[in-house]
């Protein structure tokens, strides 16, 4: 069965979760956090979605985004999943899924969801 298409229309913020497989971390080091960020950084740049918040945790990351375009945070994620797997696979000599299948993520549209978010 196709996966349902996801709900995220330009200009509305979204709440993001990515878990690692079987809980499993996907940070191991500073360095790990610091190429995810900078991978992060680069890819909202091209497919043009704002980050207002990050948390990024050894086994999961969330983030408060909002795309330009409505294919945007699923370009970006897409991008940043595919590139970071390939540096941890590399970095860690393993291979394979590091992710939690697809992520996950929410629309922000009220201030209750919003500010507890942040």
């Amino acid at each position: 069965m196709a996966r349902l298409p996801r709900f995220c229309p330009s200009g509305l913020p979204q709440h993001i979760i990515q878990r690692g497989n079987n809980r499993s971390i996907c940070f191991a080091d500073d360095q790990d956090f610091a190429a995810y960020a900078h991978w992060l950084y680069e890819y909202s740049i091209k497919f043009k979605v704002d980050i207002h918040a990050w948390v990024f945790m050894t086994n999961h990351v969330h983030l408060l985004a909002t795309p330009s375009t409505d294919d945007g945070i699923s370009l970006m994620m897409q991008a940043l999943g595919r590139r970071y797997v390939q540096y941890f696979n590399f970095t860690y000599q393993r291979s394979g899924t590091l992710w939690e299948g697809r992520y996950k993520s929410s629309a922000v549209d009220t201030e209750n969801y919003l500010l507890p978010l942040y």
